[in-house]
């Protein structure tokens, strides 16, 4: 392992307990001259990356750009190995999603997967739903949520029939 100041060492841990590896904000007491000169010791080591802030999602920022934009802090993989934190490796494939069995949304993808697809007519006299919030399930809870494939398409006489491809 590397040999770390108490103020890096500080920064990288505080760093690794946060949601995307934040390092921001700096600890109490580590401002001016001092932060300038740790952070860029550590930026030129490869263990911080300087990244556009997300100022929607409130994140502090280690600088302004000065064209209305800011970049905040993140610890990198080498930084987390010189507080000998491993790096956390991501699945291949997403964990599948248990759908409990009886429910009105097991019953609405039983209906998408039969080979005729189903309707919105289909799903509402099934569910007892409104048209809306069917469409709303399609959308949000099985594509967005579950990953779902589902396709549409248009058929005389029934309107648009959605099927799990």
């Amino acid at each position: 392992m590397p040999k770390l100041t108490d103020t890096q060492s500080l920064v990288l841990s505080r760093a690794a307990t946060r949601p995307g590896h934040l390092a921001m904000p700096l600890p109490e007491g580590l401002n001016g001259a001092a932060a300038q000169k740790a952070v860029t010791a550590m930026v030129t080591r490869g263990w911080l990356e300087e990244v556009d802030a997300n100022l929607r999602r409130g994140e502090p920022l280690w600088r302004e750009t000065g064209d209305g934009h800011g970049t905040t802090l993140i610890a990198t993989e080498a930084g987390l190995a010189a507080i000998g934190i491993e790096p956390v490796v991501a699945r291949d494939r997403p964990k599948p999603v248990a759908i409990r069995a009886g429910t009105k949304r097991a019953q609405i993808i039983a209906l998408l997967q039969r080979p005729d697809g189903a309707s919105i007519a289909e799903i509402v006299a099934a569910t007892g739903w409104q048209a809306h919030s069917a469409r709303g399930l399609i959308s949000g809870g099985l594509k967005k949520k579950l990953g779902l494939q589902i396709t549409s398409q248009k058929e005389q006489g029934r309107g648009s029939v959605y099927r799990v491809v």
